[in-house]
């Protein structure tokens, strides 16, 4: 399997994934051309997409997935309630290219098995998911408010996982944010800290997992060097060796991160 982060965080979010020949995204949360200028720069080609995953209907995780399915003749994968809220938020997409998932039930794409698991924040019916070809498996678990126990039902045992980690507590208590959308972010329904995810990604490392990217980082309220020294930290208190026990990255807001090959 091949993994890599294309965009990440509030801006715009989209992953790429492949395996056996089948090429999927994972959200596609920026416009089209910008989506297709990160997949050539990992040396990949936008026709070979087999399917575009969301999250969540959230514009930034779905503004590009409207264009490129039309252009490329992409199916979209969503559940119901997402597809609900998209409503025609991304433009018309023909009926064959809408494909309709139901969470905890797994389904086939191309080479990859697929499995969509819920995930705590403020849209319709938000998921994380989990990608297998049977040998290895990815998890993609971003905007939550805290750790479910879908979470901690499906992430354990991953090679790679993919976990939010979006903002430091001490500057979004301190910046400039208004107090109710401080208090969104920090709601069960808003999003992971680099506390929570620290703590949480100790356990993934104890349960297998060997490569881990700290992911969807606020351009306010943090930075990839607090996000990183607060997992490191976490790690040191539970006995891990980053770059020994697990590999530790960031990854980047507008352009790709690490190619990981399973």
């Amino acid at each position: 399997m091949k993994f890599c982060s294309l965009y990440s965080g509030s801006s715009g979010n989209s992953l790429f994934i492949s395996c056996y020949g089948t090429s999927l995204l994972v959200d596609a949360g920026k416009n089209g051309k910008q989506i297709e200028k990160q997949l050539f720069e990992v040396g990949e080609d936008p026709h070979d997409l087999n399917g575009i995953l969301i999250t969540h209907e959230h514009s930034d995780h779905i503004a590009g997935a409207g264009v490129l399915s039309r252009r490329y003749h992409i199916p979209v994968y969503a559940n119901f309630n997402t597809w609900e809220e998209i409503g025609d938020k991304i433009g018309k997409i023909a009926p064959e290219n809408r494909i309709i998932f139901e969470n905890r039930i797994p389904f086939t794409l191309g080479e990859m098995q697929c499995l969509a698991f819920k995930t705590s924040h403020d849209a319709a019916d938000s998921v994380g998911f989990s990608l297998t070809d049977g040998h290895h498996r990815i998890c993609i678990a971003t905007d939550t408010g805290f750790v479910t126990d879908d979470l901690r039902e499906n992430l354990p045992g991953s090679d790679l996982i993919y976990l939010e980690s979006n903002h430091d507590i001490g500057m979004l208590e301190t910046g400039s944010y208004p107090f109710y959308l401080k208090q969104r972010i920090k709601g069960a329904r808003g999003h992971l800290s680099n506390d929570d995810a620290a703590a949480f990604a100790a356990e993934l490392v104890r349960y297998g997992t060997d490569k881990l990217t700290l992911a969807h980082l606020s351009s306010e309220n943090n930075l990839p060097m607090l996000a990183h020294q607060t997992a490191v930290r976490v790690f040191s208190e539970n006995g891990i060796v980053p770059g020994k026990d697990v590999s530790l990255e960031v990854a980047p807001r507008s352009a790709p991160g690490q190619i990981h090959l399973l």
